[in-house]
């Protein structure tokens, strides 16, 4: 009786995490790109599969690094199922911890193959460029700035401004500098811009607002923040910095999506991957708002921005930069911590 018991005990022990995980329907979400924009796709989409959304948006105080350090604390007992990144270097670093599950999304094989991990664990979608937006009223067309080495000209000393790089596609773009440039140069460039009395603002958001009310001539942002002020009638335009041959080009982020390793609900997260990862929501991001560039092939409709193959794209080494990313970190962290 006693080895019976023994016996019954293990069996107990194995099938117990299967009935703990016993899926009810639901799916949980952390989106760090904009609620405005993820929150209606991932409503829609959640809806029409069947799914009860549970979604974690990030703030824009917080971008990124908020959901990504919640999902690293999680890691023993993940609550997270599907995490739709607005960037891609904190997708690599959580691939690195190996916290991440591989899927297939069944557009897969429909992305470039530089947008798409090669173990299964990530897949890139809906990309935005890295700009400056100008203030068309303070800065004549002819004086326009070139490049995000402007940033740092004395000729703009304290009329121009960035989000705080150690979040969002602000830390994500500084990694890439560390990566392109050494970090003597990149952080050269970042006291630079301290000693121009940079405006340093709370997010990409904020900058775009700024450059559109005149707070700053000009701003370093993204595609999407810069649209929403285009189409509100604001007084400023885009620049796609750094095209000339000599220069870096302009840096192209994509979204990413990816599965947590132990997430509660593997299946609906399976499904929703499926619904995000499309040329369905692609479109939709295109034409939304936020005027994301579609990477799949099969995308309808055409990007209302440029993209890396109307402009001289960065050639940005990811991987890399995923490297740089904690020396780059602590070094902007040092100098832009108030």
């Amino acid at each position: 009786m006693r080895r019976f018991l023994a016996v019954l005990g293990l069996v107990a022990v194995s099938v117990a995490p299967a009935v703990a995980r016993a899926e009810d329907g639901s799916v949980v979400v952390y989106a760090a790109l904009d609620r405005e924009f993820s929150d209606p796709v991932l409503k829609d989409l959640a809806k029409r599969e069947g799914l009860t959304l549970r979604p974690k948006y990030d703030v824009e105080s917080t971008k990124t690094v908020g959901l990504v350090n919640a999902i690293m604390a999680e890691s023993v007992n993940p609550r997270c199922d599907l995490f739709w990144n607005n960037e891609i270097l904190n997708t690599i670093r959580l691939k690195r911890k190996g916290l991440l599950a591989p899927f297939r999304p069944k557009a897969a094989a429909d992305l470039p193959p530089t947008f798409r991990d090669p173990d299964g664990l990530w897949y890139g979608f809906a990309a935005r460029a890295r700009i400056l937006i100008v203030n068309t009223k303070l800065v004549a067309e002819a004086d326009r700035p070139a490049g995000i080495a402007d940033l740092a000209s004395p000729r703009w000393k304290g009329k121009v401004g960035i989000a705080k790089p150690l979040f969002g596609t602000t830390a994500t773009h500084a990694a890439c500098l560390f990566a392109a440039w050494g970090d003597a140069k990149a952080e050269a460039f970042f006291k630079g811009l301290k000693a121009n009395d940079v405006q340093v603002f709370s997010g990409n958001r904020q900058v775009a607002a700024a450059a559109a009310s005149g707070q700053v001539a000009f701003g370093l942002t993204d595609t999407d923040d810069a649209m929403l002020e285009i189409e509100a009638g604001s007084p400023v335009a885009i620049v796609y910095p750094d095209r000339k041959p000599d220069q870096l080009g302009t840096l192209f982020i994509p979204n990413t999506l990816c599965k947590i390793q132990g997430g509660p609900h593997p299946e609906a997260a399976d499904r929703l991957a499926d619904a995000i990862v499309s040329a369905e929501v692609e479109d939709r991001l295109a034409v939304g708002p936020s005027a994301q560039i579609p990477l799949l092939k099969t995308a309808a409709k055409p990007a209302r921005v440029e993209t890396p193959a109307t402009v001289r794209a960065m050639e940005a080494d990811f991987q890399a930069a995923a490297d740089a990313w904690d020396r780059a970190a602590a070094f902007l962290a040092k100098e832009f911590a108030d």
